[in-house]
């Protein structure tokens, strides 16, 4: 992109991350900014600035998200675990690679209509959650996860018995009474994966009878709640090693 804004401001947060190029700011009143490739921008709502290409030649590219204030507000107040005033982030570029990395995926995953609703649901507030506690000027302090083993229990039946629906978070959420931050904390803790990742490796292990049985690969891909067979055999071959196909024929090397 070469395009260059004129002075304006947002009603949401804007935040995202630039991966390629550079993008050049007048932030505020005068302050001039340089976000190169890798950088994250965490614009608050209603602040003035600009934007434009460092170098008109090569230009910039990005991914921003526009998160509603209240939205921010309610993932520090899940972080905190009662209600926080709305986030302000200090300083409009940062520098955090493993997070700019992370928010890049995010988007990549919210923009995909065939990525799971827990899966989005998961990647929009662990991300905004690390952004806020990472990066925001007053940042919530975490309360324990113990003692929260008969809910993890509880979420872990609940994905066993409907794997083959697109669960949400939210639906996780008000079935424990807990936070969608605090579920996926403490659930973490608990089990070492995500809920989106737990319910995915159960769906696999659930493939893994049906392809037994003979049933077409396409078949089980359905059955056990992926959307199609090719994001089904990438899930299959990250958690095994090997293909569906393999697995069905007998060629799979079982280490």
């Amino acid at each position: 992109m070469t395009h260059s804004f004129d002075r304006h401001a947002h009603e949401e947060f804007a935040i995202g991350v630039i991966y390629s190029g550079a993008q050049a700011l007048t932030y505020r009143r005068s302050e001039q900014l340089l976000m190169p490739s890798g950088s994250i921008a965490a614009i608050n709502p209603a602040e003035i600035h600009t934007g434009y290409a460092a170098n008109v030649e090569d230009g910039w590219a990005y991914r921003m998200l526009y998160p509603a204030a209240e939205l921010l507000q309610e993932v520090a107040s899940e972080v905190a675990d009662f209600r926080c005033d709305i986030p302000f982030f200090p300083e409009p570029v940062i520098f955090d690679q493993g997070l700019a990395h992370q928010i890049f995926q995010m988007h990549c995953a919210l923009e995909n209509p065939h990525t799971p609703v827990i899966e989005k649901e998961t990647y929009l507030f662990s991300i905004l959650s690390q952004l806020i506690l990472r990066h925001a000027d007053s940042r919530p302090v975490i309360p324990s996860v113990s003692g929260k083993q008969p809910m993890i229990q509880c979420i872990r039946d609940y994905l066993v018995a409907n794997y083959q629906r697109n669960i949400s978070l939210t639906e996780l959420s008000s079935l424990t009474n807990l936070s969608k931050f605090h579920l996926c904390r403490s659930f973490q803790a608990a089990m070492g994966l995500p809920p989106h990742a737990y319910l995915n490796l159960i769906r696999v292990h659930r493939a893994k009878r049906l392809l037994k049985l003979g049933i077409p690969i396409s078949q089980v891909a359905l059955d056990v709640g992926f959307y199609d067979q090719t994001h089904f055999t990438k899930r299959f071959k990250a958690v095994l090693g090997f293909t569906p196909k393999q697995y069905a024929t007998g060629t799979a090397r079982m280490y």
